[in-house]
C-alpha cells in the first residue's frame, strides 16, 4: 500500500503550506467552473445557431413551397377560366381563334410570373404557347413540337393536387417545351473542394416546377392540356427573393450574411453563394459528406459545413420530384465567422471577469496568510543572519498580538544575551590575533627579504655563467673568422681578373664571414649589453624575407616544404640589417626542422599598429608541423631551454633580445583550425634607438 509523501517544497516551508491552503481552492475549482461554463456555453451556442437555422430552412421551405402552389394553382385558374373556355370554342377562323388563344395565354402567363403557358389538344398536338415578349413566337403559325412525355406523366401525377411538381427535363425536352430558356440551362461544373467525383464538365439539364391540368367543358370531357413552369436553372431573381424572406436586411447580427441556394443533384444551379467578388458560385458542388446525408439517405443536414469559400452555419433538406425521388436540395445559411467571434469574446470577457475574481480573492487570501507566516518568516531569517555571522540581525516589532507576536519577542532577547557574552569572548580573541598577526608579518618580511637575495644571487650566477661563455666563445670563434677573411683577401689578390666567374660566391663568403663576425659581436654584447649596438635603419621586410629565403635555400632544397608568401605590409621597420636577418633565418631554421616529412612554411606580413598608436609591421612564420605543447609554450623563451638534442637553446632567447631593443617582441602560438605553430614578429616603423639588451630575466630562450 503506497503512501503519498508531502512533496518537498510543501513540506519545508510553513509559507507554502498556508499559500497552498489559500490558494489551491482558487486554482483548482475556479478553473474548472471556468471550463466547465465554457464547455457548457460552447455547447448552447451551438444549439441556439443550429435552433436559429432550423427556422431559416423552415421559412424558406415555407415559401418553396407556397411558390409550389402558386404555379399549380395558379395554372388550374387559367385551365378552368371562362375566357379559355370560350376562346377555345370560339366560332372564328382558324388564324385568328389560335391568336386568341395565344392572348389569352400570354395574360396568364404574366399574371402569374412563369416561364412558360403551353397548351395542348388531348393527342398531344400544341394549341398554343405563351412564352416572354421578345423571346419567343405566341402565335401558332409554325408547326410546334408535340408534347413531351414528361408532361403526361406529370398530368397523370398531379390529378391529385393542384400544387405544381418537381420535374429534371432533359434538354430536348426543355426545347420542345420553351426553347428561348435554353440559354440558362446549361451550367459549367465548377471545381470544389471535397465534392463527390464526378467526369462530367457541365450540366444540360433542367430544374423545373411544372403545373399541367386538363381543361374540361361542360360534360367533363377533356378538350385540351394546360401546361405552365418555372425554370430553376440560374433563376437569380427567385433565389434572392428567397433570401430576402429568410434573411432581410438587419435580421443577421454582428455582420453575418444569410445565403440560400437550390440544387440538381449537388450542383448549385442558382445561388447567391458568392464565388468571387461578383459572381455567384454557380456550377459549384456540394460536398460529398452533405450529398451522402441529404441525397442518399434522405436526411436533413443542419451542422457547420464549409460552403465554397468559408464556413456556414447551414441547413439541407431533399427535394422530391412527382415520383418522390430525391433530386436536388433546398439550402440556407448565415457566415459562421462573426458568430464564432462574438462566442470567442464572450468566453474571453467570462475568463477575465473569472481571473478578476480570482484575483481579488487571491489578493485577500494572501494578505491574511501573510498575516501568519510573515512573523514566521521574520524569525527563520533572523536565525538564519546569525547563523551566517550577522549577530545584530532581530526580528524586531512585530504587528501580531498573538502567541507568534510573544515568540519573537523572546528570541529577540535570547539573541541579546548571547551577543553580550560572545562580545566579551570576541574580545580576547581580537588581542590575542592581534598579537599573533604581529608575529607573522615580521616573519613575512624576513622571508620576503630571503627570497628576493636568493633570486638575486641566481640572476647573477647565470649572468656571471652567461657572460663567460659568450666571452670564451667570441675568443675562440674571432680566430677562425679572422684566418678565413685573410684567406678570403689573399685569393681575390691571387685570382685577380681570373676570379671574375667566382665573384659573387666570394661576396656571398664576405657576407656570411661578416655575418659570423657580427653574431659574435652580439655574444659579446650579451655579456656586456651596454658596451655595444647595431646600425638602424629603415628595412624593407619583403626584401629582407628575400635574402634570408636565398641563405636558408639550400635546407630547403634538403626538403619537401614548399613556401607560400602573403605580402601585405606596405612600411619599413627601424631595425640593423644583419640583426633583423639573424632573427628571420632563426624562426626560418626552427621552421624547417618541424617539418622533416615536409609540409608548408607561410610567410605573411601585415601592417600594425601598437597600443600606444606607434605603426608598425607584423611579420608571421607558420609551418604545418606537430606544433608546440603547452610545457614548451611556457620555457620557449628561456635561456638553454631546447627541444633538439644538437640545439643549444639559446636562439630565441637571442631573437627576442634583439627584437626588443628595437620596440618590438615576438610572440608564439599554435594554429587555430590546423596543425602547426606560429611566430609573430612585430616591429615598430620609425628607427629606434637600441635600447641594452636583457640582463637575463628568464624571458628570453631559444630552441
Amino acid at each position: 500500500m503506497s503512501v503519498w509523501r508531502t512533496p518537498r517544497w510543501l513540506a519545508g516551508s510553513v509559507r507554502n503550506k498556508l499559500l497552498a491552503m489559500a490558494l489551491l481552492p482558487l486554482l483548482v475549482a475556479f478553473p474548472m467552473l471556468v471550463i466547465a461554463l465554457a464547455l457548457w456555453g460552447n455547447v448552447a451556442y451551438d444549439r441556439l445557431l443550429i435552433t436559429k437555422v432550423r427556422s431559416d430552412l423552415a421559412v424558406a421551405h415555407g415559401y418553396f413551397e407556397q411558390v409550389l402552389s402558386e404555379v399549380g394553382s395558379g395554372t388550374l385558374g387559367v385551365a378552368a377560366s371562362q375566357s379559355l373556355y370560350t376562346a377555345l370554342h370560339a366560332a372564328t377562323p382558324e388564324p385568328d381563334r389560335g391568336q386568341a388563344l395565344n392572348q389569352q395565354l400570354a395574360l396568364g402567363r404574366e399574371r402569374l410570373g412563369l416561364d412558360f403557358l403551353l397548351l395542348y389538344d388531348p393527342q398531344g398536338r400544341s394549341l398554343a404557347r405563351a412564352v416572354p415578349t421578345g423571346q419567343g413566337r405566341e402565335d401558332t403559325a409554325a408547326p410546334a413540337p408535340l408534347m413531351p412525355p414528361a408532361l403526361g406523366d406529370s398530368l397523370n401525377v398531379s390529378r391529385t393536387s393542384a400544387n405544381a411538381r418537381l420535374l429534371v427535363l432533359g434538354p430536348d425536352e426543355l426545347e420542345a417545351l420553351a426553347p428561348h430558356l435554353a440559354a440558362r440551362l446549361r451550367i459549367p461544373l465548377v471545381a470544389t473542394r471535397n465534392a463527390a467525383p464526378d467526369t462530367r464538365d457541365a450540366e444540360h439539364r433542367a430544374l423545373v416546377m411544372l403545373s399541367t391540368h386538363p381543361v374540361r367543358n361542360a360534360s367533363g370531357q377533356t378538350i385540351a392540356v394546360l401546361a405552365g413552369g418555372l425554370l430553376l436553372n440560374q433563376n437569380l431573381d427567385f433565389i434572392d427573393h428567397i433570401n430576402r424572406i429568410v434573411y432581410p436586411e438587419g435580421s443577421l447580427p454582428f455582420g453575418s450574411q444569410g445565403t440560400a441556394t437550390l440544387f440538381m443533384d449537388d450542383v448549385r444551379i442558382t445561388t447567391n453563394v458568392r464565388l468571387f467578388q461578383d459572381q455567384r458560385a454557380i456550377g459549384t458542388r456540394v460536398s460529398q459528406t452533405v450529398r451522402d446525408a441529404v441525397l442518399e439517405r434522405g436526411q436533413t443536414w443542419l451542422d457547420r459545413a464549409f460552403v465554397v469559400n468559408d464556413w456556414y452555419v447551414s441547413a439541407y433538406e431533399p427535394l422530391l420530384d412527382a415520383h418522390d425521388q430525391r433530386i436536388g436540395m433546398l439550402y440556407v445559411g448565415y457566415l459562421e465567422a462573426p458568430f464564432r467571434l462574438v462566442r470567442y469574446a464572450m468566453l474571453g470577457v467570462m475568463g477575465l471577469i473569472f481571473l478578476g475574481v480570482m484575483a481579488l480573492s487571491a489578493w485577500f487570501s494572501l494578505r491574511w496568510a501573510r498575516s501568519i507566516f510573515q512573523p514566521v518568516q521574520r524569525m527563520n531569517r533572523t536565525m538564519q543572519l546569525v547563523e551566517e555571522g550577522q549577530t545584530q540581525a532581530r526580528v524586531g516589532a512585530i504587528p501580531a498580538r498573538d502567541e507568534l507576536g510573544a515568540l519573537a519577542g523572546h528570541l529577540d532577547e535570547l539573541l541579546d544575551t548571547i551577543d553580550d557574552k560572545t562580545a566579551a569572548l570576541q574580545r580576547w580573541g581580537e588581542q590575542l590575533d592581534h598579537k599573533v598577526a604581529e608575529r607573522t608579518q615580521e616573519l613575512e618580511a624576513s622571508n620576503a627579504a630571503l627570497q628576493l637575495a636568493q633570486q638575486q644571487l641566481v640572476k647573477s650566477e647565470k649572468l656571471a655563467a652567461i657572460g663567460q661563455l659568450t666571452a670564451s666563445i667570441a675568443h675562440e670563434i674571432n680566430n677562425p673568422i679572422a684566418v678565413m677573411q685573410g684567406n678570403l683577401d689573399l685569393m681575390r689578390e691571387t685570382l685577380g681578373e681570373a676570379g671574375r666567374p667566382v665573384r659573387a660566391e666570394l661576396q656571398l663568403l664576405d657576407e656570411q664571414v661578416e655575418r659570423m663576425r657580427i653574431i659574435v659581436t652580439q655574444l659579446l654584447q650579451y655579456a656586456r649589453p651596454t658596451e655595444y649596438a647595431g646600425y638602424v635603419e629603415a628595412l624593407d621586410i619583403h626584401r629582407t624575407l628575400d635574402d634570408c629565403l636565398v641563405l636558408v635555400g639550400h635546407l630547403l632544397a634538403q626538403t619537401r616544404i614548399e613556401v607560400q608568401r602573403e605580402s601585405h605590409a606596405t612600411r619599413r621597420v627601424g631595425c640593423n640589417r644583419q640583426e633583423l636577418q639573424q632573427v628571420v633565418i632563426n624562426l626560418l631554421i626552427n621552421a624547417i626542422q618541424a617539418m622533416p616529412q615536409g609540409g608548408v612554411l607561410r610567410l605573411e606580413t601585415q601592417d600594425w599598429t601598437d597600443p600606444q598608436g606607434r605603426p608598425g609591421v607584423r611579420l608571421w612564420v607558420l609551418d604545418s608541423g606537430a606544433g608546440l605543447s603547452p610545457a614548451v609554450l611556457e620555457r620557449l623563451f628561456r635561456p638553454f631551454f631546447t627541444t633538439r638534442n644538437d640545439g643549444n637553446g639559446l636562439g630565441l632567447w637571442i631573437s627576442q633580445g634583439l627584437v626588443e631593443r628595437y620596440g618590438g617582441h615576438i610572440t608564439a602560438t599554435n594554429r587555430e583550425g590546423t596543425a602547426g605553430a606560429s611566430f609573430c614578429v612585430s616591429l615598430l616603423t620609425e628607427p629606434q634607438a637600441p635600447a641594452a639588451a636583457p640582463t637575463g630575466d628568464g624571458r628570453p630562450g631559444g630552441l
